[in-house]
């Protein structure tokens, strides 16, 4: 099989990293320096604000009791994927997009501390922390809660992650920290389980026309997952989430346009060459090599068992045999010794050996012996002898003799010779007609090459259109099984009425039913096809099968095995393309009803490629095709996941339509894609696109991408802690108390919700 992509192997489970020694903790602890902790879904950043980069890990953990020191422990991130125990056992402070696992958090935030060389029975520092788009006021409840309650933390404040990111990149990099900030734009953050819109003007977020899209990385590897299940139903190896993931961030980009993409795939080698392939580990099955001596060794054994085997059954035939003759010749003994009993003795002794009459005893005599001639033919043969004998000339001598001139032995002879000789007529008769058959072809091949060589373009014309009707019909019929495979189809619905109305005995007289379940069944049928067939017949007569039409109730209802009819069509449709490719030269191979199926076969292989059964490397494989851009147009058009939502294009501009046209121009020239996801391929122009149809002309467009998406929002919020406005927003251990955990300062990088 021709590969014309590149194989990529999945990568092997790996030893999580081992985590940075601990910071001194000294210079911080009297400085009073903050911190900086980005809660993600999926990581966990944190560290000092005067830090040029967090420490970062999983957010996740798992209690895990150690099977050898029997010790309880708990394992937060790359170390929760060294025990298979403590990984199924795992939680993670997030369900979805909402934050909820508090016991998880608690757990992440003590291993953060800790990583830190915090020593101190309280965190005596200022925090900054992220928080998602409109978040719940009972998950920040819990998590002030928590930070002033359990840590003691003297302020603390919350921030939007994709607002942070845009702070970021706004300043120059390895520029000073200051309170100016009064940039436009938008900020569509891709985050793990949603994806935020939010417009800046003026350097402050306006929350209010922030929109959210339920889709983000964990619902785009997870619809990938399910992709590559529906296509590989019965692959070897169960694939993970953990690897859809790893394909969907090597493997899969946006398409500038994707239904053009689609349409480009009809060509198989377009699709070919667009495919990735990933090989999955397999394991060879272990084969032995054996020496020469060996093999030679094993043929001779699987001679001699073979002449065996030869002796055995010829043995068995010439037991078979024996008994054979034998049974005949006591059955000649029986015919010879007819002379010595009386009639009647005779009757009792015929019955006594099990035969009816005399004829019943020669009809057996008569096969018993042919099948004596036919195996010792067989096994002279066998032997190299030549028994060719005369086969004999069937002959009646009693069919002319009057029935007077016959003894009662001799009239039952005659009938017998009499159906002998209307077999051999019969068998004359049908050769006669295959003759008159094959006479008749003759004349028609005749005819049609004298049509054809008379008008080879009519006669072209004539054939193709039957090919076309044929093959109509052949699709027609393919479409009614695909249908009849759906129950909810409506040709599934109508088989099962008919199936019903044959059991039905609605309509059979009382007198009916009284029979037995075989006539009852038989007597419904008959109504009901009756009816069906003949309503305008009041009678009882059975004349179901006097129309062939009737017959068409069974195919209706039969969908088990192909009728004759398909067999029929099949067969007509190969000699008219036969007689079409040898004639007319217009008419080439690929019009074949054969080409037309394996072109669309060819497609599906491309698509899915299939390895032969013994092929273990590569049905351990998976081609991704269409699927690499599927799952990033969701982000465009999640109606093709089944989610109910905008696309990002409608939802960008269902928020410029609430600001005024000299806003709009302020917002869309500065267009920011912030998160881990923007570094799939292609999303920034696939968003100029988009944008640009719904805008002015003369409105420009700048799409930019966050620098670094995974560090910028965290190096944002480090960048804004160490001006003097970071002093205001954060909210004190008092104004906790006072206003409660679900309250916060609002300023530009915050939620609205909440704020005071």
């Amino acid at each position: 099989m021709d590969i014309d992509a590149d194989i990529t192997h999945i990568p092997l489970p790996f030893l999580p990293n081992i985590p940075a020694a601990p910071e001194e903790y000294g210079v911080h602890s009297s400085q009073h320096t903050p911190l900086i902790i980005d809660n993600g879904s999926t990581n966990l950043r944190w560290g000092w604000a005067t830090s040029a980069t967090p420490r970062f890990g999983p957010n996740i953990f798992s209690k895990y009791r150690d099977r050898k020191s029997n010790k309880p422990l708990v394992l937060f991130g790359d170390a929760v994927e060294v025990e298979g125990a403590a990984k199924a056992q795992s939680r993670t402070p997030w369900e979805g997009d909402v934050l909820l696992n508090f016991d998880a958090l608690e757990n992440a935030l003590d291993y953060a501390f800790v990583q830190l060389s915090i020593d101190t029975p309280t965190v005596d520092h200022p925090v900054l922390m992220t928080e998602r788009l409109s978040s719940p006021a009972h998950s920040r409840a819990l998590t002030s809660e928590l930070m002033f309650e359990l840590y003691s933390v003297p302020s603390l404040a919350y921030c939007v992650d994709g607002l942070m990111s845009f702070y970021q990149n706004d300043h120059q990099v390895g520029s000073s920290p200051s309170n100016s900030f009064a940039s436009d734009g938008i900020v569509v953050s891709f985050n793990t389980a949603s994806t935020s819109v939010m417009p800046i003007l003026n350097g402050k977020g306006i929350l209010s026309h922030a929109k959210r899209i339920p889709w983000g990385a964990s619902q785009s590897a997870d619809y990938l997952l399910k992709l590559i299940q529906i296509k590989y139903p019965t692959f070897p190896t169960r694939v993970t989430s953990t690897q859809a993931n790893w394909m969907l961030r090597n493997f899969c980009s946006v398409a500038p346009d994707y239904i053009s993409l689609l349409q480009s795939f009809e060509d198989p080698a377009v699709m070919r060459s667009s495919q990735k392939i990933i090989q999955f580990p397999y394991v060879l099955p272990s084969a032995e090599e054996k020496t020469e001596e060996e093999l030679a060794r094993l043929s001779e054994k699987r001679k001699e068992q073979g002449r065996k085997l030869q002796e055995i059954a010829a043995k068995n035939r010439v037991e078979k045999l024996q008994q054979k003759e034998t049974d005949l010749a006591g059955l000649f003994d029986l015919r010879d010794s007819k002379p010595t009993y009386s009639k009647r003795e005779w009757t009792h002794k015929l019955q006594s050996e099990g035969f009816d009459d005399d004829a019943m005893l020669d009809e057996t005599i008569k096969k018993l012996d042919g099948d004596v001639k036919k195996a010792r033919k067989k096994e002279a043969g066998a032997s190299g002898m030549d028994v060719d004998e005369p086969l004999e000339e069937p002959s009646f001598p009693l069919v002319d003799v009057p029935d007077a001139d016959l003894d009662e032995e001799g009239i039952k002879e005659k009938k017998k010779q009499k159906l002998l000789k209307a077999g051999v007529e019969a068998r004359a008769r049908a050769r006669k007609e295959k003759e008159r058959e094959r006479e008749e072809k003759e004349r028609e091949e005749k005819k049609e090459e004298d049509e054809r060589e008379t008008d080879l373009v009519g006669w072209s014309q004539k054939l193709r259109g039957e090919q076309e009707t044929l093959m109509a019909r052949i699709k027609d019929r393919a479409k009614r099984k695909a249908a009849l495979s759906d129950r909810k189809s409506a040709a599934a619905q109508a088989r099962m009425k008919s199936i019903a109305n044959l059991a039905s005995d609605e309509r059979v007289p009382k007198k009916k039913r009284k029979g037995g379940g075989g006539a009852n069944l038989f007597s419904q049928r008959q109504l009901f096809l009756d009816l069906l067939f003949f309503p305008d017949n009041s009678s009882t007569e059975d004349t179901f099968g006097a129309d062939d039409a009737d017959w068409a109730i069974y195919r209706k209802i039969n969908i088990g095995q192909a009728s004759s009819d398909e067999d029929e069509d099949l067969a007509q449709l190969q000699v008219i393309e036969q007689k079409l490719l040898m004639h007319d030269p217009t008419f080439t191979i690929e019009e074949t009803h054969a080409s037309i199926t394996s072109q669309r076969s060819a497609l599906l292989n491309a698509f899915k490629p299939m390895y032969e059964e013994g092929d273990i490397a590569g049905n351990t494989r998976i081609h991704l095709t269409t699927e690499r851009w599927r799952v990033c147009e969701t982000w465009f058009s999640p109606g093709i996941a089944g989610v109910d939502s905008a696309g990002l294009g409608e939802v960008i501009q269902n928020i410029l339509s609430r600001f005024r046209e000299d806003e709009k121009e302020r917002l869309v020239k500065n267009v920011f894609l912030a998160g881990a996801p923007t570094r799939i391929p292609g999303i920034a122009p696939r968003l100029y696109s988009t944008l640009r149809p719904l805008l002015p002309t003369e409105m420009s467009i700048e799409i930019r991408q966050a620098q670094d998406p995974e560090l910028d929002a965290w190096r944002g919020m480090a960048r804004f802690a160490q001006t003097e406005e970071f002093v205001r927003v954060g909210m004190t251990k008092a104004e906790y108390d006072e206003y409660g955990g679900e309250r916060l300062k609002k300023w530009w990088g915050s939620n609205w919700n909440g704020g005071f």
